[in-house]
């Protein structure tokens, strides 16, 4: 085996190993990863847990970087509200959201 596979090889098993672990203590997925949790009230608010930053900002549109991939939001007069190291709450009219994911190379990288 390359080095790099015996590296994929030992992540895959820490990641089963932690898997395990939440099955037991039975820990929602977004408390003990870094997977974002996107929560939609109608078309006007929207809260996203566990990103890194804000890409981009503008009043008709927010890009925000996460773990896994961007989450791209686009609509009228949105507005960044609150904002902490954990969440962020968005308000306006919400038109369309859609989302990149990362291959598994590029969430390496990032």
């Amino acid at each position: 085996m390359k080095g790099e596979e015996i590296v994929q090889l030992k992540k895959r098993k820490i990641a089963r190993g932690i898997s395990r672990i939440n099955e037991i203590l039975e820990m929602p997925a977004e408390v003990v990863s870094n997977i974002p949790k996107i929560s939609i009230l109608g078309f006007e608010e929207m809260l996203i847990e566990n990103y890194k930053n804000i890409v981009e900002y503008e009043d008709f549109y927010i890009k925000v970087n996460t773990y896994i991939g961007l989450i791209n939001i686009n609509g009228f007069n949105l507005k960044l509200i609150q904002m902490n190291q954990d969440d962020m709450k968005i308000t306006g009219r919400i038109d369309s959201i859609d989302f990149e994911s990362y291959e598994d190379d590029e969430m390496e990288e990032k």
